[in-house]
């Protein structure tokens, strides 16, 4: 395989990252906290959980069961043209999962953080070790833990664009909708039975990590070439982890991707890999994988998809969310701080539902109306979201957020 350039960096992203083609086509990427009903502060088991998933059979819907290392589990569905056939097809595999771990007393929770679970290492995978040594060496121990074993989203995954023109208008909203987004499904008020002061601690976790690697792409209202901008990302970011030719599994080797270049020894596939390790909260994938939203209550795991999918593929829907978006675009840490309590938030995201509902039908998802109106009624038009709800009748009682001993590498909490 060729060795790299700076150039080949360029057209592999040109044209893998940003493939143009009609839009339409919509996935999700569910991620769920599996919970022992009858002891809901106790670690389960990644074992447990597996075998229970493979007992139940693979997901009648195609979805892909895939696990976190927390033990966090995660459904993600095949592509999809339409947001009907992904919320039947989707919707069933939860269901069956849900039904498949009923039977030994577990259940599937929404959250954006673990409410009442430390942070527990679970994975055997040593692309998991590595990546948990690279925090630990850069200074986010605590915060990459956290991520990788406390954390949860519904991931939404839509088309780039039909030319370059519309994925460029795509790229700009995705990112604009970033701090609506998170302020109207933050649902992780609480970490480690403590309250944060935060509605998205999730969000709050993702941005004490490595920079280089979780800042939006997309900043300052910064605008040109997509493409241009996710090259220049790729190439700033630090490698994380290096899978060698020899098999071995290499973390931090203290470089950015343009130093390994330079030494002229990354190949096409190490650059594919690298780009997997990036974790901005709008990544192009040949998609655009919408990051920035905290699993919300069960029932609701589908409102995100919608709105989302209606914001960006609905002509009349996207141009009322550009303007009501484009003002608070640069408010993520309002939104992840204050909700949707911050009122220019709360204002965008009104005019962004408003928008979506009424794109629902003329998208074939009239069937997901009922679900959104009342999420809408619920939360969006009090100017409230999930984490303002009360705590669950069985959690523990919450304290406020004081600093606290880490208490081991794979049981550990942290103060904020």
């Amino acid at each position: 395989m060729t060795r790299l350039t700076v150039d080949g960096v360029y057209q592999h992203i040109r044209g893998v990252c940003f493939k143009t083609g009609p839009p339409g086509t919509v996935g999700a990427e569910t991620e769920w906290f599996v919970v022992d009903t009858a002891e809901p502060a106790a670690h389960v088991p990644a074992g447990r959980v597996r075998a229970l998933v493979a007992d139940a059979g693979p997901p009648a819907g195609g979805s892909t069961i895939t696990y976190e290392p927390g033990g966090q589990l995660e459904l993600s569905s095949a592509p999809f043209r339409g947001l009907g056939a992904l919320h039947a097809a989707l919707g069933g595999d939860i269901a069956r999962i849900r039904d498949a771990l009923a039977r030994d007393g577990l259940a599937l929770a929404g959250h954006g953080v673990d409410p009442v679970r430390r942070p527990r290492f679970q994975a055997d995978h040593p692309r998991y070790a590595c990546m948990r040594d690279y925090f630990r060496s850069g200074g986010f121990h605590a915060a990459g833990l956290a991520m990788m074993c406390s954390t949860a989203s519904v991931q939404v995954n839509l088309d780039i664009g039909a030319d370059d023109p519309d994925a460029s208008r795509r790229w700009r909203l995705a990112h604009a909708l970033g701090p609506v987004l998170v302020a109207a499904f933050a649902n992780s008020p609480l970490r480690a039975g403590r309250r944060t002061g935060m509605h998205s601690s999730r969000q709050g976790i993702w941005t004490e990590l490595d920079p280089c690697r979780t800042l939006p792409v997309l900043r300052d209202g910064a605008d040109g070439d997509p493409a241009e901008a996710w090259t220049r990302y790729a190439l700033d970011a630090r490698v994380m982890l290096v899978h060698t030719a020899e098999g071995e599994w290499v973390s931090d080797p203290g470089m950015s991707f343009l130093e390994w270049l330079d030494k002229g020894e990354p190949r096409e596939d190490d650059l594919a890999y690298h780009l997997s390790t990036l974790f901005p909260p709008v990544r192009p994938r040949g998609w655009l994988e919408l990051r920035m939203i905290d699993a919300p209550p069960g029932r609701y795991w589908a409102v995100p998809v919608a709105v989302a999918t209606a914001l960006l593929d609905d002509p009349a829907a996207s141009r009322a969310a550009e303007a009501a978006a484009e003002p608070v675009a640069d408010r993520w840490a309002q939104a992840a701080r204050r909700g949707l309590s911050d009122a220019p938030l709360a204002a965008a995201a009104r005019a962004c539902f408003t928008a979506a509902l009424d794109a629902l039908p003329r998208l074939g998802a009239s069937g997901l109306v009922p679900l959104v109106e009342e999420y809408i009624r619920r939360y969006v038009d009090r100017g409230r979201c999930p984490a303002d709800d009360p705590p669950s009748p069985q959690s523990p009682p919450t304290t406020p957020s004081t600093p606290s001993t880490v208490q081991s590498e794979e049981d550990a909490t942290w103060p904020r």
